[in-house]
């Protein structure tokens, strides 16, 4: 899963997340102003109005004499409406201009708030970004940098700590993972060694009895099976770690090398073995990849039928190099297909069987995972299964500096 998600751009994760935080804060600030702006111009407006009625009072003007045919009281009348009629007008207009010059001032401290608001959010967050420039550098070969954030003793001088104190935990737990496998490489293969060296030399001897030569021969079996589980857990704890530097890979003579290596297994056991390599080359550990190789053959000989078959293919598509093992053998379930990839486990078919460890493809999952690949794994109708593996094709500027 981890070669998926590498493969998928950061600007299409990142719209895939919807907008960041940066914006979020940004959009929160702005509706906050114009939602306090808006508020402030309604209660202005509102005040205005009310001051504009309790201001504005009408003050006849003295009347002279009442002209012929006309008495005062209706001349009063006319003049005070006219004058209504001036002052409604123009507390309107007033109120107008005001809510012109308001909106037009808000829109423009409003955009400004915007800018700023952006600019604050971004200040704000770099802390932040530094933090998440660290995670997203994290691996195993990067994890000796830090953050060491300076600044003053706040929630994200917390939280940048927090991450470093994380990373040193995690480095410790790394270095003791390597002296564990390297301590392991050293005191479990030296007593197997021995004990098979000491069995070799008794089953040398002329006067050994048919019972002591038949236990030294099981006993030689057993001591094979035991080293082939140290080999395989400890090729599986170094195909787990991330690979630091990667290498042209020429894939097609790697799977012609395996075939002609197990051809003797596969005669013994009367099975076809078809190849249809192509011209492919991969980026990554040469001697991790022809063990992913070596792992698919031999398990599709392993677990095969009396003249079965094998067919091995090496194609290059696009951007991968593509492995494909299909091999004859018992109906598998579909639903127990991915159980074949946990370690120690094999279907009920092979249960009885003493040839591996029950990590072979285990091995595989893990190499793969390693480059940034994918693998997958199918039944067949009529039995047996077939595992494709892709792996990313070495980039151009690999192969120029080979």
């Amino acid at each position: 899963m981890r070669g998926r998600l590498a493969t998928v751009p950061r600007g299409v994760r990142a719209l895939r997340r919807g907008p960041g935080l940066r914006a979020r804060l940004t959009l929160i600030y702005s509706g906050l102003f114009f939602g306090a702006g808006t508020a402030l111009l309604l209660t202005t407006y509102l005040m205005t109005a009310r001051a504009l009625d309790r201001q504005f009072v009408i003050r006849l003007p003295p009347l002279g004499e009442p002209s012929p045919g006309r008495d005062r009281k209706f001349l009063a009348f006319q003049i005070g409406k006219d004058y209504v009629a001036q002052i409604e007008q123009g507390k309107q207009q007033v109120i107008q201009d005001l809510l012109q010059n308001s909106a037009l001032i808000m829109a423009g401290i409003g955009i400004l708030a915007i800018i700023l608001g952006y600019m604050v959010a971004d200040r704000a967050l770099r802390p932040l970004h530094r933090v998440t420039e660290a995670a997203e550098r994290l691996s195993e070969s990067t994890l000796h940098e830090r953050i060491a954030l300076a600044g003053p003793h706040d929630d994200v001088k917390r939280l940048a700590d927090t991450f470093d104190a994380m990373l040193d935990r995690l480095q410790r737990a790394f270095d003791a993972q390597r002296r564990f496998a390297l301590n392991a490489s050293h005191e479990l293969r030296t007593p197997l060694a021995i004990n098979r060296t000491l069995l070799e030399v008794a089953l040398e001897e002329p006067d050994a009895s048919e019972d002591l030569t038949r236990l030294g021969k099981a006993l030689l079996s057993t001591n094979a099976r035991h080293e082939r589980l140290i080999e395989g857990l400890l090729l599986l704890t170094r195909s787990e770690h991330e690979l630091v530097a990667r290498r042209p890979v020429d894939v097609r003579d790697i799977a012609q090398g395996v075939v002609e290596l197990l051809e003797p297994t596969a005669r013994r056991r009367r099975i076809t073995v078809t190849e249809r390599l192509g011209p492919a080359t991969a980026g990554g550990d040469p001697v991790l990849i022809e063990r992913c190789v070596f792992n698919l053959v031999e398990n599709a000989l392993k677990y095969n039928v009396k003249d079965g078959r094998v067919e091995v293919e090496v194609t290059a598509d696009g951007g991968n190099v593509v492995i494909r093992v299909e091999n004859t053998g018992p109906l598998i379930p579909g639903h127990e297909v991915a159980d074949l990839f946990e370690p120690f486990h094999r279907l009920r078919e092979r249960v009885g069987s003493a040839q591996g460890s029950g990590l072979g493809l285990s091995i595989v999952r893990a190499i793969v995972n390693a480059h940034g690949g994918t693998v997958e794994a199918s039944p067949r109708a009529e039995g047996g299964l077939t595992i494709t593996v892709r792996l990313p094709a070495a980039p151009r500027t690999l192969l120029q500096a080979r």
